[in-house]
């Protein structure tokens, strides 16, 4: 059984689909699972039904009001760099109404549901073997997996949303008395997952750079500082789930592709550019490109 696994990275989602685009679309790889989390979340639904045209376009036009409902950044523009800082009287207007988080996220929940149909779910459910969403379970300390084949098409839809809740920037949801968040705060990249549910070949996306190839800067105050922090404890999950997804692939022989991003592509993957995004999407795909030509090239040597 042939799996896809998407890692989260927000904006950067757009790298992953050009990686999936070659994949697919070049070397007509069929896919029985597909598993994400956060931003891979947003992007399996629409792979598993090789929507590749309406992918390239959802993600290469979302802005920030597609996301948030109370954004807690302001986006600025100085010479050909773009940059962020917080949006400090969004957030004191959180804080004033006694919300838990900087930002809201509602906007995201109702594009969701505009832009993944209801057919398109009945779809998925007559024709994949799964498609497989990661979400963390606060309330429990626990990472969770939400199968299309175990929700309606409203629970399924409100599990993608939760997906992406990157805490304490976005919205915190509550299920049935339990509140969840960004799926990435347990599990970055579910490979070990896909093996658990009997993938016996992996394409793994991860939308991070395998090594670190600059010195960070770090926030100048204390909201960019907690968002370098989150990053830095991401990126330290990241790597963990790698580890163990390449030791379960070792023990169940099974195949394991791991495409990552060749540099580090944005500081900050809640923000969201058009043009960053065309960019970074056309990186993708000559990125796997070049990949497989190396690897076709290794294997004649």
């Amino acid at each position: 059984m042939r799996a896809l696994v998407i890692s989260g990275g927000g904006s950067k989602g757009a790298f992953a689909g050009g990686v999936a685009q070659f994949l697919m679309q070049d070397l007509g790889k069929e896919y029985d699972m597909f598993l994400g989390t956060s931003t891979g979340s947003l992007l399996i639904p629409h792979l598993s039904l090789n929507k590749i045209d309406k992918v390239y376009e959802l993600f290469t036009n979302v802005t920030q009001r597609d996301i948030f409902s109370v954004s807690p950044f302001v986006q600025r523009k100085k010479g050909d760099r773009e940059f962020v800082s917080i949006d400090f009287v969004n957030s004191l207007w959180q804080f004033i109404r006694m919300k838990r988080t900087f930002g809201e996220s509602k906007h995201l929940k109702r594009n969701i549901r505009r832009n993944f149909t209801r057919d398109e779910f009945e779809a998925i459910l007559a024709t994949k073997e799964d498609v497989v969403v990661t979400v963390s379970n606060l309330s429990k300390n626990s990472v969770e997996y939400k199968s299309i084949k175990d929700c309606t098409y409203e629970e399924f839809c409100n599990w993608i949303w939760i997906s992406c809740n990157y805490i304490p920037f976005m919205s915190l949801a509550t299920v049935d008395g339990f509140e969840y968040a960004d799926g990435g705060l347990g599990c970055v990249v579910p490979i070990r997952e896909a093996i658990l549910r009997g993938a016996t070949e992996i394409d793994a996306i991860v939308l991070e750079a395998e090594t670190m190839e600059q010195q960070k800067v770090l926030g100048k105050n204390p909201f960019s500082l907690m968002l370098n922090l989150f990053g830095h404890l991401l990126n330290q999950v990241e790597r963990n789930d790698i580890t163990i997804g390449k030791l379960a692939a070792k023990n169940k022989n099974v195949n394991l592709n791991i495409y990552y991003t060749p540099t580090t592509l944005t500081e900050n993957s809640l923000i969201f550019s058009k043009r960053l995004m065309v960019k970074w999407w056309k990186q993708g795909y000559e990125y796997a490109k070049n990949k497989h030509q190396d690897s076709l090239s290794n294997e004649l040597k």
